[in-house]
């Protein structure tokens, strides 16, 4: 019975996807397993390793849908690891052909191969997430350009920002994931043929002709030599994944802080009931921002499991270590599918509400643009002393609750020095902006790259 939020009824859709569930469930494992063993009879067939009828008939007539699990489960807990229980199986399939199955391989090399399958599977599927959610943020981005709001920092207001940019810093994050992506594939999706200890002695002087073969027979990249304890390919496909939902989290994170009551500058997307509360119908809770972040943790946790499998393999064939990456890598692709659909969900329908920007951005009157007015009186008469005259001003700003603008106009140091029309265009946040413009087009001209 379902005993997890992965693999519960009520809870799996919240915590993964379908789609991502398919590529890690028992029947698809099995059947990697199988396409393994049959795409190695392939390729000894044909160099003559073994007869090429055999190797035929096992192709013809391998059929994982009709593998017992039942019974291949007994056999695995009995042995600790399934492909023994799997190649009887197939013997019986194959008939006389079978006693070349398996030939020269060990447990490990089907396994892993199978879970280098997967995880190919499983990173286009990655890869699609990303480029939709990267191309939402990039319409988000062009959208908001000119969308003035309050930069923070240290949960205070700072100084004028555009929404545009906050959107261009995630979307950055978000494209450097997809060049890491591509980067990493082929570390991550390498065939493992090693034979019992990483030698291949018992195919004699024809071992690397096989491993080769058997690479290319399933489209995987070709290592130099075995990976059975230097697992530092799936351990980075990984650390991949915590990076990628490390981002999605910053992201939940700036998306809830802005849905606050008192803040309320963006909104998930409207549906009629999401984010409900069972006691206050006024509630709009983020619910996909809520998910977004506890799968970030969850996944960082599964990256600590990793890397300490990396770090435990021990000699040519690791004692327990290897068993952390059957827990650990599923979970982490299906928590990464889940935060992935949340965040499209989340950027695709992203509710902006640029005249509350402008309203919290003007609720200190002026202040957050002191910076520019300082900057500008400087120029006549020196930093130290412009600093001095801000600073004076908005603190009788903040006392009285008047306009910093007022309190500017009321000294005749800073009159002498800036007329009235330019330093109203001083305390417009609008005209504060520095760079930003300019970034968020680097940030499309990047994207539009990738693309």
């Amino acid at each position: 019975m379902p005993s997890t939020a992965f693999d519960s009824a009520i809870f799996r859709d919240a915590f993964g996807t379908p789609d991502m569930r398919a590529v890690f469930s028992d029947d698809a494992l099995v059947a990697r397993y199988v396409e393994v063993e049959v795409a190695l009879a392939r390729v000894q067939g044909r160099l003559g390793i073994i007869p090429p009828e055999a190797a035929a008939a096992i192709a013809a007539s391998a059929d994982p849908g009709k593998l017992d699990h039942a019974q291949l489960k007994t056999e695995t807990d009995l042995v600790g690891y399934p492909i023994i229980g799997l190649v009887h199986q197939l013997q019986k399939q194959t008939g006389d052909a079978g006693r070349y199955l398996h030939w020269g391989a060990t447990t490990q090399d089907i396994m892993d191969m199978a879970t280098a399958l997967q995880v190919r599977a499983a990173l286009d599927l990655v890869g699609d997430d990303l480029q939709t959610l990267s191309n939402d943020l990039a319409r988000l981005a062009e959208k908001h350009r000119a969308t003035v709001m309050a930069g923070r920092t240290h949960l205070q207001h700072a100084l004028p920002t555009t929404f545009g940019l906050k959107v261009a810093v995630w979307l950055s994050m978000i494209d450097r994931h997809r060049e890491r992506l591509v980067q990493l594939r082929p570390r991550a999706t390498m065939g493992q043929f090693g034979g019992a200890a990483g030698t291949l002695a018992s195919l004699g002087d024809k071992g690397l002709l096989v491993h080769d073969a058997l690479m290319k027979e399933l489209g995987l990249a070709t290592p130099a030599v075995p990976w059975h304890v230097a697992r530092d390919g799936l351990a980075e496909a990984v650390c991949f994944l915590g990076l990628v939902t490390g981002t999605l989290g910053k992201i939940a994170t700036d998306v809830m802080l802005m849905m606050q009551t008192e803040v309320a500058e963006v909104f998930e997307p409207f549906m009629p009931g999401r984010g409900a509360s069972s006691t206050m119908p006024q509630k709009r809770n983020p619910i996909s921002a809520e998910l977004m972040v506890a799968i970030a943790r969850s996944v960082r946790q599964d990256t600590g499991l990793m890397l300490d499998a990396l770090a435990g393999s021990d000699h040519e064939r690791a004692t327990g270590p290897w068993h952390l990456e059957w827990i650990a890598l599923p979970r982490a692709f299906i928590a990464t599918a889940g935060a992935l659909h949340q965040a499209k969900f989340l950027a695709g329908g992203l509710i902006v509400d640029a005249a509350r920007m402008r309203k919290n951005l003007d609720m200190t009157g002026g202040l957050i643009v002191a910076e520019a007015v300082m900057m500008a009186l400087a120029e006549k008469i020196g930093r130290g002393t412009a600093h001095d005259l801000v600073y004076a001003a908005c603190r009788r700003s903040l006392d009285t609750g008047t306009l910093l603008l007022d309190q500017l106009a009321k000294e005749p140091k800073v009159t002498s020095a800036i007329d009235a029309a330019s330093l109203a265009r001083l305390v417009d946040p609008a005209c504060y902006l520095g760079s930003a413009d300019e970034m968020i087009a680097r940030a499309l001209a990047s994207h539009a790259r990738l693309a």
